[in-house]
């Protein structure tokens, strides 16, 4: 399952979330995203776990928690609809 976690510190890097969601569960991937230009961060990012309960878990622990001094959301990702090609 993947998750979207937003408001995130911007010095909150990849390694140091996956860190965090590794104590519910395995991690297959983690993901802060980053601006093109500057190489800094967007304040959001994925979560993708290996087990789907894990995720619930995490998701349910996490959501609302504080982070680096900020409280962060956690959901389930969203599908992002793919542009149709003409």
């Amino acid at each position: 399952m993947k998750l979207f976690i937003a408001k995130l510190d911007y010095e909150v890097s990849s390694d140091a979330l996956q860190t965090v969601f590794e104590e519910y569960g395995t991690v297959n991937s983690c993901n802060v995203v980053t601006d093109r230009d500057t190489g800094r961060s967007k304040g959001f990012g994925f979560v993708e776990m290996e087990n789907d309960q894990d995720a619930m878990n995490a998701m349910s622990e996490l959501d609302g928690s504080s982070l680096r001094g900020r409280e962060i959301v956690v959901k389930k990702a969203e599908e992002k609809p793919r542009a149709k090609k003409w």
